[in-house]
């Protein structure tokens, strides 16, 4: 019989011991351990501007003074000055802009004619909206008419806040497909607009950053329209010049704060690697970061800690809670139920509901996706466990910022996945705490993105050549290139859209706005979910294991030219990998560096990629069978960095017939630690590597953007080429295996099944590349 008692008090927050506490509940081990101390906070007085209800309405939240960062961002926004505040996790960046903005909105709300001041809040995520909307409405100042306006709002609720709201909370999504689209509709709202805020702006990055640049210009050309010239504030986590990048987005000079007032407690940091699954050998790879994360994260809730785990997709956010709810089911059932769950798909008001339990301590223990890292107000809490590296700089202090109340110092946890990048960090540490932030990379100029959304300009009013100054000096070239394929029309008074239906239904913000292809269910023709085109050849040919939300289907048809790909629910017992062949053409070099005889280079090529066939595997990962698939080439025009090495240079290193496998094995891991020097992801990029090629004439290694015209992630490892490379070849060398394993050299995503590979051949040629870039010439 199990006897059940009562929950322990909440422990002390010491660091220390929960870490000793950690000793043995997973196979892993702690690397190194980083003290960062407390930080003072430091004061300013109230701006004399503010309006008297507006600093009332904040003084009544426990607000007597304000951080310095606050008051600088307030201040310059007051002043009508373009600017963007990057500070850490919970430093209140939010009241900086919100003194403007309302008291803007107070001052107004009794002109006697007209609807006063209005402004305009974007976030990319609607739980992110809801956050700030609550924090709005908790504040009550007078006259102040505050809504969220999303595709979930009412139909009958959006003629109320287009006539009447003065402070609306959307996101960029709403803005390019409805607001704009529909901007005489918004015409007194854009009118009065004072205030533009883009919260969590470090987001906004690649492919996504540039589409909201161009969604951001077309605003600021409506907004011109009607005699409008709001002023720009933007709120970032900590980066790399914010300055710069958030001139990028919004095409006009910024001025950043960066210097954070806000108090900051104690933190230990850790660096946990796993060992192998139990049961295996020395050198079988490392248990899984998210099975790892489990175990630590049942040990801390069963200690009285109370704790956050982040994982990186949603599927694993739920293997971590519900390892965790069965572990403390025998070892602590008192907790069992007080361990949960938060992603992204949640309906609103599950996702306050838990959010409140977290913050009244009810909660001990959550598990979750970035979905609570972006600007979402939790934090506080004892211990934060992060499952894998979350992708950035910015992102980890994100993360490990949900840790520590300002009176007790806290736990930070970082469990390494089995990758060349994470085993990198865990045995480098001053790579994360002898590191700036990044600097984000986007391109507002890229063909691929700016060209629909001057054909959407064009249609929200038509264009003349003096949008120039708004779209930058490629817009005429691209518009002639619309107008020879038939989507705009050429007049006397500029360029006009020229076809019936909306040209923002064919852009997708958050991809490279190509189709998608929709998951069918066979049985009950439920729309399950959707896949970007290129991935769709991968992940749904016939025959795939697609898994969705834990459950698992077999494609029976991926039809390209309907869009679909039809699935039925069951699970074969094994899993599929596909299997295709890649080549590169050098369309236009734009860049070059010399390094001794070593050419490294960026510039357009052409990717040409087809899924030939697929693998099917047992879970053990033995291979039961190859299967053809008749599917078309693809092909991508996109930057890359490339390097090339004479043969003979080679042949000091490595044979001719170890050749390819040493190129392919470091092209993988260079891939791998590309967001070493840039904000990508293993699947924001591509690679091939041949010993020869028709371009170069020489063995060459190529670093890809995934999307068309690129995304600026090889034009960074361009940059940072020697950074890059040098941790590279550090992943290899430190790894412990013999052959090759996914902590350095293996990819989930080759095409090739991991063949060839020679990991001690690509530590050969990297070692001979480095030692050339010690004489490096520009080209």
């Amino acid at each position: 019989m199990t006897t059940t008692t009562a929950p322990p008090q909440r422990a002390s927050a010491d660091p220390e011991r929960l870490l000793a506490g950690l000793a043995g509940a997973g196979t892993g081990r702690v690397l190194h351990v980083e003290h960062q101390p407390a930080r003072a906070q430091e004061l300013a007085d109230w701006p004399e501007w503010v309006n008297p209800q507006v600093a009332a309405a904040v003084r009544g939240e426990g607000v007597d003074r304000l951080w310095t960062h606050q008051r600088a961002v307030a201040d310059l926004a007051a002043d009508g000055r373009h600017v963007v505040v990057s500070t850490g996790t919970a430093s209140g960046k939010s009241l900086g802009y919100l003194l403007p903005v309302l008291s803007a909105v107070a001052d107004g709300s009794h002109a006697v004619t007209g609807r006063g001041a209005t402004a305009l809040y974007l976030s990319p995520t609607k739980a992110l909206a809801a956050d700030q909307l609550a924090a709005v409405e908790r504040l009550a100042v007078p006259g102040v008419r505050a809504a969220t306006y999303d595709g979930d709002t009412p139909v009958d609720e959006r003629r109320w806040i287009r006539d009447h709201a003065q402070l609306v909370l959307t996101n960029p999504d709403l803005l390019h497909h409805t607001l704009l689209p529909q901007h005489e509709r918004w015409a007194p709202f854009l009118r009065a607009l004072r205030y533009v805020v883009i919260d969590e702006c470090h987001s906004y990055k690649g492919v996504f950053g540039s589409h909201l640049a161009a969604v951001l210009r077309r605003l600021r050309r409506i907004c011109a329209r009607y005699r409008a010239h709001p002023t720009f504030v933007l709120a970032s986590a900590t980066i790399a010049e914010p300055a710069a990048h958030a001139e990028r987005l919004v095409g006009l000079p910024v001025e950043a704060v960066t210097h954070d007032g806000s108090p900051r407690p104690a933190t230990t940091f850790a660096l946990w690697e796993p060992g192998a699954a139990p049961g295996q050998g020395p050198d079988a790879p490392r248990r899984s970061a998210v099975a790892e994360t489990g175990d630590l994260l049942a040990r801390l809730v069963a200690d009285g800690s109370q704790a956050l785990a982040f994982a990186r997709s949603r599927v694993g956010v739920e293997v971590v809670a519900e390892m965790v709810r069965t572990r403390l089911t025998e070892d602590a059932p008192h907790y069992a139920d007080r361990v949960a769950a938060y992603r992204g798909g949640y309906l609103p008001e599950e996702r306050r509901e838990l959010e409140r339990r977290l913050r009244s301590g009810e909660l001990r223990g959550l598990a979750a996706t970035n979905a609570l890292e972006l600007g979402i107000d939790v934090s506080g809490l004892d211990t934060v466990l992060l499952a894998g590296w979350p992708g950035t700089i910015a992102s980890w202090w994100q993360q490990a910022g949900r840790a520590g109340r300002r009176d007790a110092p806290a736990l930070v946890v970082f469990v390494a996945a089995d990758d060349p990048l994470d085993t990198y960090l865990v045995n480098h540490p001053g790579t994360i705490f002898g590191r700036t932030a990044e600097a984000t990379v986007l391109d507002p100029a890229n063909p691929y993105v700016l060209a629909p959304h001057l054909a959407a300009a064009a249609a929200e009013l038509p264009l003349t050549e003096a949008d120039a100054e708004v779209f930058g000096p490629t817009m005429v070239p691209l518009l002639d290139t619309l107008v020879a394929r038939g989507v705009l029309r050429r007049r006397p008074r500029g360029w006009f859209w020229a076809r019936d239906d909306r040209p923002g239904d064919h852009v997708s913000l958050r991809g490279a706005g190509q189709p998608v292809v929709r998951i069918v269910e066979n049985r009950t023709g439920r729309v399950l979910g959707t896949v970007d085109a290129e991935r769709a050849h991968r992940a749904t040919h016939p025959g795939a294991v697609y898994v969705h939300q834990g459950k698992t289907y077999v494609v029976t048809e991926l039809d390209l030219d309907d869009g679909s790909a039809h699935v039925t629910q069951g699970d074969p017992g094994w899993s599929t990998v596909a299997r295709s062949t890649s080549e590169f053409r050098v369309v236009a070099p734009e860049r070059e560096t010399r390094w001794g005889p070593i050419r490294l280079c960026h510039g357009v090529i052409d990717v040409r990629t087809q899924v030939t066939s697929f693998l099917r595997m047992l879970p053990s990962g033995e291979v039961i069978g190859e299967h053809p698939l008749d599917l078309p080439e693809q092909r991508l025009t996109t930057r890359g960095v490339w390097w090339t090495a004479p043969p003979e240079l080679l042949a000091e290193v490595v044979d001719e017939a170890d050749g390819p496998g040493a190129l392919h094995a470091a092209e993988h891991c260079a891939i791998a630690m590309l967001p070493l020097v840039a904000q990508s992801d293993r699947w924001d990029v591509g690679g091939v590597s041949t010993m020869l090629h028709p371009d170069t004439e020489l063995p060459t290694v190529v670093v890809y953007d995934g999307y068309p015209g690129g995304a600026g992630f090889a034009q960074r490892g361009f940059e940072r080429a020697a950074t890059w490379l040098r941790g590279t070849l550090a992943a290899i060398t430190d790894c412990p295996c013999r052959s090759g394993c996914p902590a350095c050299v293996q990819s989930p995503k080759c095409g090739n099944g991991n063949e060839p590979l020679d990991k001690q051949g690509a530590r050969r040629v990297l070692e001979l590349v480095l030692r050339e870039a010690e004489h490096p010439s520009r080209g």
